[in-house]
Parts: C-alpha cells; sequence; structure tokens
C-alpha cells in the first residue's frame, strides 16, 4: 500500500477528548476515527488489525470444534421476555420499534437468538455436544463510554455457545475453551492471567476472566508470580497470600479482555430446550458461553503495548510487516530503488506500506513511529553509499544496513 493513498492520515494533536493511550494513539496514527462517544469508524489500518485478531479467533475456536454462523443484530423483544433480561439488562438495551409497532432490541448478547435456534436442532443425545460462534457487533447503552476501544457503545465481539449433556462434558470443553483463548492472547502478543470472577447478568455461577496487566484497565486484580495465577479483588478481598500457593500477591489495574461462562440451565429453562438421553429420559441441555470483544483487543494491545513514540503493534497482528520510508532528497535514483524493494515485496507477498510521499524524512520517521510497523526500511542516499538499505525494528534503539539483494529474504525469515 502507497501512504499517498491510504485513507486515514497521522495527524499531530491528539483530540481533546482522548482520555487513554489507545483512543489517543489509534486516533493520531489514522487507526479509528470518532463518531460519537463509544462509536468509531474503523479505518484501513485499524479493519488490517482487527481482520488479523479475527482470524487468529476463528483459528483458535475452529480447533476446539467451534462452528461459525452469523445471528441477527436486531432482536424481536419477545425472545427477551422469556429469560427476564428484558427487565435485568434495561438499562444498556437498546430498544426500537419497527412497522406494525413491534419492538426490538440491539443485541447486546446472544443467548436469546442462539437457545431458540439450536432447539430447533436438537432432540436427542445423539445431536450434543456442538459449539457455534459468531464476529458479530454487539449494542450496549453504556452509561460512562470511554477509554477507546476498551468500553463502546457499538463494538465488535466473538461470542460462542457450548451445548452438552452432563455438567462433566461441560468441564471438560470449558477447559479446552479456557487454552485456547490462552493461545488467542499470546498470539496477539499479549499476557493474559486467568482471573476468577462474577457472573453478573449472564449466570450465578463463578465465570473467568481474562485480565491483561496495564495502567488503563478499570479492574483491579491480585496478581502471584510464584504460581502465574491472579484473582479479581472483587472476590479476593484483602487477600495477602495466593489461595493456589501461598506466594505473595501484588495488585495490579487489569482491562478484561474476555471471559468464560458456565450457563448451566439457565436458558435452556427459559426456551425448553431439552434432549433425550440414552434411557430415553427427557433433560435440559446445559450451556456455556465465551466471549472476546475484538474490537476491544485492539485497544488493550496498544495499551499494553507502546512507548512514548507511538504504538508496537506485535508482527501477528500488525496491518503491515513493513514500513518502507523512501528519502529521496535531490537523488531521484533512491526512489527508483525504492519502486524496486517495493514491487518486489508485493510480488513475494510481504505486506508492505511504503511512504511514497513527499515529505521531510523527521516527519516520516514521526509517522513510521506512531503508526508502529514491526520493521522499518529506509532507502537514503547515505543508506545506498553503504551498500544497501537501514533496518531497524519497532522499539529498538539499533539500526543496520542490509544490502539490497537480501532485503526480501530477511523479511521473509521474520515472518
Amino acid at each position: 500500500m502507497r501512504y499517498s493513498r491510504l485513507l486515514g492520515r497521522t495527524s499531530y494533536d491528539a483530540p481533546h477528548d482522548a482520555d487513554s493511550i489507545n483512543a489517543k494513539m489509534l486516533t493520531q496514527g489514522g487507526f479509528i476515527d470518532k463518531v460519537a462517544a463509544g462509536i468509531y469508524n474503523i479505518l484501513p489500518l485499524g479493519l488490517r488489525v482487527l481482520q488479523k485478531i479475527n482470524q487468529i479467533i476463528r483459528e483458535e475456536m475452529n480447533g476446539v470444534d467451534g462452528q461459525e454462523l452469523l445471528m441477527p443484530a436486531l432482536h424481536p423483544i419477545e425472545f427477551w421476555y422469556a429469560t427476564g433480561r428484558d427487565k435485568t439488562m434495561h438499562d444498556i438495551l437498546y430498544r426500537t420499534r419497527a412497522s406494525g409497532d413491534r419492538e426490538f432490541v440491539f443485541g447486546p448478547s446472544h443467548e436469546e437468538m442462539v437457545t431458540p435456534l439450536v432447539k430447533k436442532f436438537t432432540r436427542s443425545y445423539k445431536d450434543l455436544p456442538y459449539s457455534v460462534y459468531q464476529l458479530q457487533t454487539k449494542f450496549r447503552d453504556e452509561p460512562r463510554a470511554k477509554s477507546g476501544l476498551l468500553r463502546g457503545r457499538e463494538f465488535g465481539m466473538k461470542d460462542m455457545y457450548s451445548f452438552h449433556t452432563s455438567s462433566e462434558d461441560l468441564d471438560a470443553y470449558y477447559e479446552r475453551v479456557k487454552e485456547a483463548y490462552l493461545r488467542v492472547y499470546e498470539r496477539c502478543g499479549l499476557r493474559a492471567y486467568v482471573v476468577k470472577a462474577g457472573g453478573g447478568a449472564f449466570t450465578n455461577q463463578f465465570t473467568h476472566e481474562f485480565s491483561v496487566v496495564t495502567p488503563a484497565g478499570e479492574d483491579t486484580i491480585l496478581v502471584c508470580d510464584k504460581c502465574k495465577t491472579a484473582e479479581n479483588s472483587e472476590i479476593a478481598r484483602d487477600m495477602k497470600r495466593c489461595e493456589t500457593c501461598g506466594g505473595d500477591v501484588r495488585v495490579e489495574k487489569a482491562v478484561e479482555a474476555g471471559n468464560i461462562f458456565k450457563l448451566g440451565t439457565k436458558y435452556s429453562e427459559a426456551y425448553d430446550l431439552f434432549f433425550t438421553d440414552k434411557d430415553g429420559h427427557r433433560k435440559l441441555v446445559i450451556m456455556g458461553c465465551y466471549g472476546i470483544g475484538n474490537t476491544r483487543m485492539v485497544g488493550t494491545i496498544v495499551e499494553a503495548s507502546h512507548d512514548e513514540k507511538g504504538i508496537i503493534w506485535p508482527l501477528g497482528v500488525a496491518p503491515y510487516t513493513v514500513s518502507l520510508v523512501g528519502l529521496a532528497g535531490k537523488d531521484e535514483h533512491v526512489m527508483e530503488e525504492a519502486e524496486g524493494i517495493y514491487r518486489e515485496m508485493q510480488r513475494s507477498g510481504i505486506e508492505v506500506l511504503f511512504d511514497d510521499r513527499d515529505e521531510s524524512p523527521g516527519k516520516k520517521f514521526t509517522d513510521a513511529d506512531l503508526i508502529g510497523l514491526p520493521l522499518r526500511i529506509v532507502v537514503s542516499g547515505r543508506s545506498l553509499e553503504k551498500g544497501g538499505v537501514e533496518w531497524k525494528l519497532r522499539g529498538s534503539g539499533d539500526t543496520s544496513i542490509i544490502p539490497l539483494d537480501e532485503v526480501v529474504s530477511r523479511v521473509k525469515d521474520l515472518r
């Protein structure tokens, strides 16, 4: 991609209402554009990051036998009457009326959609277990929409639901998903702690959150470095030692980057979701629920991986691998070499953002640091005199000169 053709440019000044690192840097870097509190346009650079995250999520959910589908965002209110959540979640529901004066809500979650759906295809134990997931837009009327992509009113989520014949089968699957979640965060360059927490409006059982330590977090967790476990302070109040290993705990602020729930039969009871067991007895299906806010993940990565100059994207989710910077000056030969490298990278399948603008070196370097691609390659008269291009990893102060004929192969090795 040529930077001169990119929709969404860098800006010197942060928005006056940017109340977090991710809101500031994502906006200044040209990744997002604010429409209203908690509502954002995702610009091309930001969408590429989101798509990378979505692909990682898909691969890991498919790996635990999840089947992707897509459910509507607009829900008839009757579906919510069945669970009573039209009242318990009243404060955050967006409601509307369609022709015929029929009431709908914009889905903040999809238990009310998926349970009646699965009921249509579930008769006996032979139909179970299975799990389904989607990547869908959610709507919640957050009274405190803030912190960029961390707390939105319209946001993306991967929500998965599993259906089982027994609590034991749910327990086993729940552990599989827990491990898959940890792989998602690791592949996105994040260190996530599994934290026991309450279930809120979803379940009366304990649940597990996946928390990433960052000062921007709204949650407070107690972390044990000895056994690498953590608990939410709402549950483990005044705890001085780890209940698992007896080690010391420390207090940290953290972002909730995902959560998983054992729903039991709460929604099966509401919608009469039964199956017939091997002995011909009719029993309620047992459910689990697993959520990751994919747009929130974009903001979480920025909060966890940045410096004073800008974002430092992990390789697996960076919008492009290479920031190719051409510094022509008065030498047209420099841009010819840069163009040649750009075309060769494209032919080789390397994701490259080519800064071909007529801007000063300082502007180009500042923008490259703010956007935060993993590798910066600079083509200049000075680098060519030294026999190649300047190679610099984002977040590193070290630079080196790489011969022209080695550039593409070295980038491939980096990937």
